[in-house]
């Protein structure tokens, strides 16, 4: 078992916090070197991420991004204007800045928040459809600045295109090669214009991200039954993008929300520290949201959103949800109620989601598609409807508007935390209470990702790995039933294997931002089994590697 930090769950002690002054100053004063591979433009399952005194994430870097991302508008005929966002993190604010320099020098309509606000990922998403669906000629796309739920030392930048969602692997690998391009050159050839004259230009405009999502609520969730239940519902933003956005979702479907906390500093001082006593503003730990626990007597129902809203803890009177235990609730909930969606419209989830996702697909007769980690690949399933509701283990999902149509392509949590009150409405019981009902009927897994040191050698054997290479006969005690390198639904490689017996499964893949291996286990044969699928997960890892020695 991981070792929990003795100050899990605790305030962080000030002396711990980030130096935020340095920080900042590091981000304009070092400068990365693109020999070094690790200071390179990277792209993993979210975007370039880092942190500037590393010098991974710096301004050369957002400079360099950015000049790319123009380049890619203009070899696409992309001419609408580009959705700019950007979450509370210290470094969000220079490389918010540092992106208008060169958005602007290039000619670039960049709408960004009213009275300098923050934005919300999935409201950036929202933005992007709303525009395209009205201007098919001119599309629009978008570049969110964010490091999701990482530590405040810590800065990010992720490009939407037109579709609204996470940009495929091409897109990404387009911008990363042209990135690096530049920075090898020392940004010689990319355009800046300083931000004062950025600004008083005509190609920075203000666009109300939170209205405009706000007031589209009713097309995809039960606004009337939420403020009609008399349910006592808490909020915490963890100092994120999304307390502008409850605030107008209070004000405008008047729901009556208690948010718990409305500080915002740069330090997240005020969010307890994750089980390794780092500060990470993620919404599915119980460690960071303590807090949130504590107060959970008040309230029928609370939730929270990581720093730029893509995620979403859900808390009840009972617990802080698994996010595979909440995402089954809300896929049996939501092919129940959206009677309007196509009858082949199904259920969308990554590889080391949960099996009882397949369960509940097969209960209520829709398929489940099936794809590899990394929420832009449900972007043309949501587009098309063939999937109503799309998902991932770390707490990530969307699903479509009453109609049909795609309400966002990007992970929504606010969503999927008003979707909970709306469930709670409606059902007269708690999603806790609910996924109880649940696994009575379809069996209770028990689900359990372990971490394992990873170099390149580990890398390279997982991603050269076929079904050929698996010569486990049994699983857990149980025959084999089916191994997986490539996603079921799109047939894209996975970066590693998925093994599957009648009860249980494990996957294993290196992370695609720290030096490990993640494994992934769940049982519906209880803790002995579970325990022998991760036996025998590991005992394919250690062999593995012997033979990529041989």
């Amino acid at each position: 078992m991981p070792v929990v930090h003795a100050n899990a769950g605790r305030l962080p002690a000030t002396e711990t916090l980030e130096n935020i002054p340095g920080l900042m100053s590091s981000y304009y004063t070092e400068f990365p070197d693109s020999k070094v591979l690790s200071q390179r433009v990277n792209f993993g399952t979210s975007g370039h991420r880092g942190t500037s005194r590393l010098r991974t994430f710096n301004e050369e870097h957002v400079y360099a991004i950015t000049q790319a991302v123009c380049d890619y508008r203009t070899t696409k005929g992309i001419t609408g204007p580009l959705f700019l966002g950007r979450d509370t993190h210290a470094l969000s604010e220079a490389a918010f800045r540092s992106a208008l320099e060169v958005l602007a020098a290039n000619g670039v309509t960049a709408c960004i928040a009213k009275n300098n606000g923050y934005t919300a990922t999935p409201a950036v998403s929202r933005a992007i459809l709303r525009w395209n669906k009205n201007n098919p000629l001119n599309l629009s796309d978008g570049i969110v600045i964010t490091p999701s739920h990482n530590p405040p030392s810590d800065g990010g930048f992720k490009y939407n295109p037109p579709h609204g969602g996470p940009a495929e692997t091409e897109v990404t690998a387009w911008i990363e090669n042209k990135a690096n391009a530049y920075l090898e050159s020392n940004n010689h050839k990319v355009r800046i214009k300083n931000l004062p004259a950025a600004l008083d230009s005509a190609h920075v405009r203000e666009y109300d991200f939170v209205g405009a999502y706000a007031e589209d609520l009713s097309s995809v969730l039960d606004i009337e039954a939420i403020a009609g239940s008399g349910l006592r519902l808490g909020v915490d933003p963890l100092g994120g993008a999304s307390l502008a956005l409850w605030e107008r979702i209070a004000e405008t479907c008047r729901i009556p929300l208690t948010i718990v906390n409305r500080e915002v500093d740069p330090t997240f001082r005020f969010v307890p520290c994750d089980k390794d006593g780092k500060i990470r503003m993620d919404c599915s730990s119980p460690y960071a949201m303590r807090r949130l626990l504590d107060l959970r007597g008040n309230f029928d129902l609370a939730f929270a959103c990581d720093p730029d809203a893509d995620r979403h803890g859900i808390v009840t009177r009972q617990e802080l949800m698994n996010p595979n235990h909440y995402l089954t609730v809300a896929a049996w909930y939501l092919f129940r109620t959206r009677t309007a969606w196509p009858a082949e419209c199904g259920i969308g989830k990554t590889l080391v989601t949960s099996a009882m996702l397949d369960r509940i697909g097969r209960s209520l007769s829709r398929p489940v598609v099936e794809v590899p980690v990394g929420f832009k690949w449900f972007v043309p399933y949501l587009h098309s409807g063939h999937c109503g509701f799309a998902c991932e283990e770390s707490a990530g999902a969307s699903f479509l508007c009453f109609d049909g149509s795609p309400w966002s392509t990007d992970k929504d949590g606010p969503l999927l935390c008003l979707l909970a009150a709306e469930i709670m409405a409606r059902e007269q019981l708690s999603p806790s209470e609910l996924y109880g009902k649940l696994t009575r009927q379809l069996g209770t897994p028990l689900y359990q990702r372990l971490d394992a040191p990873a170099d390149d050698r580990v890398r390279n054997a997982l991603n050269a790995i076929s079904p050929d290479d698996v010569s486990m006969k049994t699983l857990g005690g149980s025959p084999v039933t089916r191994v997986l390198t490539r996603a079921p639904a799109n047939g894209v490689p996975i970066g590693g294997v998925k093994v599957t017996s009648r009860n249980g499964w494990f996957a294993v893949r290196p992370s695609g931002t720290e030096a490990i291996c993640k494994v992934y286990t769940e049982s519906f044969d209880g803790q002995e089994h579970l325990g022998a699928l991760q036996h025998d997960a590991l005992a394919f890892l250690e062999n593995l590697l012997k033979n990529a020695d041989t």
